[in-house]
């Protein structure tokens, strides 16, 4: 297939995507997750945090789905938006280590060991709750890939499903919780955001 034809295509799935085809979405994970993931790979050197950047990478295309140009090379796109994940993960592994000490400063200053044991219970608490309003399918699967470790290719086998799939309703469970929890009040969603999606 010479480079007109595969551009053309291309083109056509974007336009799809655009128009919030689900199809047209897995069409593009199966197609570009594992070179994606290959130049993940050889950026830090650390497959499980590969694989997990991997989805942030098609979590934003699937947010940014109405902006994205069709006259443009979506491959080009996916190696640009994967550096900045790269660079990203660097700065919130940094942000992390930053606000576990100033929590652990300020708990020591301010709080009780029993006040500490109930904020870090109400964190669990609001994430909990957060997952328990996604729709049926989509929370059994976040909780089956997030909270029990299973791979996609465990759970794809386990359901009966693709692994396409599975990464969609991951992308679109991360998004809602990544909305949800937003909402919280500033620092109590930071540190609920960082326990949930990056521990």
């Amino acid at each position: 297939m010479n480079s007109g034809v595969i551009a053309a295509r291309e083109k056509e799935i974007l336009l799809r995507l655009r128009a919030d085809d689900h199809r047209a979405f897995e069409n593009f994970y199966k197609t570009y997750s594992a070179r994606i993931y290959k130049a993940i790979v050889s950026m830090i050197k650390d497959r499980e945090v590969a694989q997990e950047l991997l989805q942030d990478v098609f979590i934003k295309v699937w947010e940014k789905r109405l902006v994205i140009d069709p006259e443009n090379s979506f491959q080009s796109y996916l190696f640009a938006i994967s550096r900045n994940m790269v660079y990203n993960y660097l700065r919130r592994t940094s942000l992390k280590l930053q606000i576990h000490a100033y929590l652990s400063a300020s708990q020591s200053e301010l709080y009780t060991h029993v006040e500490e044991e109930i904020q870090y219970k109400e964190i669990e608490e609001t994430i909990n709750s957060a997952i328990l309003r996604l729709p049926t399918q989509r929370r059994k699967i976040f909780m089956l890939c997030k909270i029990d470790g299973k791979s996609y290719e465990e759970v794809s086998k386990l359901l009966g499903i693709s692994v396409a799939t599975i990464n969609d309703h991951i992308v679109k469970a991360t998004h809602s919780l990544k909305i949800d929890l937003g909402n919280m009040d500033r620092t109590l969603s930071l540190v609920s955001l960082l326990v949930l999606l990056y521990e």
